[in-house]
């Protein structure tokens, strides 16, 4: 089963962006089998997909042994403004945040707040990401394997994170609604709350 090439043709053909237009970077962990991520231009914004955290379905760490086919499986997408440029230090991030399953035993779905502590990228204020569900449709496996997800990845401050903590992701996207915040600019700063 070749899940890694069903999910890039999965995300691309969702962009329906040309392959040759598409940037890639690969990050490695000790370990861990290279994570791929796709930068992919877009009219108004750039998305970077990543490819290779759904090699495995993600299971509870606590099992003795773990499922090698059953089991939910889920990649990233990330979208910011292109009118930002590109940002440093995003691939690794994204590597970080997809690998966390293997790593940390962490099941990735939405409404996961996930803390790295640091900046995202370069100069970045956003030191956390709230998981969501993205628009890219589910890639199916051959039976009995699970669909393959594509999470979204929402950049978040500390405050912001904070406020997730104690009132819930649907309450700062509320919030974000009201002050008419757009999440995908990375130059933006925290709702007030």
């Amino acid at each position: 089963m070749d899940v890694v090439n069903s999910v890039r043709t999965a995300v691309l053909d969702h962009y329906g962006v040309d392959r040759a237009r598409v940037d890639s970077a690969s990050v490695t962990f000790l370990g861990l089998e290279p994570i791929e991520i796709l930068r992919i231009p877009g009219e108004d914004a750039v998305h970077y997909a990543t490819l290779g955290g759904s090699r495995h379905p993600m299971g509870d760490p606590a099992d003795l042994l773990a499922d090698p086919v059953k089991g939910p499986r889920a990649e990233l997408v990330l979208t910011l403004l292109a009118s930002a440029g590109p940002q440093a230090g995003v691939a690794r991030t994204l590597g970080v945040l997809v690998a966390t399953p293997s790593v940390e035993g962490v099941v990735l779905q939405a409404d996961a707040l996930l803390d790295l502590g640091e900046p995202l990228w370069h100069n970045a204020t956003f030191t956390a990401v709230l998981l969501g569900e993205s628009d890219i449709t589910e890639v199916a496996l051959p039976e009995p394997a699970d669909p393959v997800r594509y999470l979204s990845v929402t950049p978040i401050t500390a405050t912001e994170a904070a406020w997730v903590r104690v009132r819930g992701a649907q309450a700062l996207r509320d919030a974000w609604s009201e002050a008419g915040i757009d999440v995908r600019d990375p130059a933006r700063g925290a709702v007030n709350l």
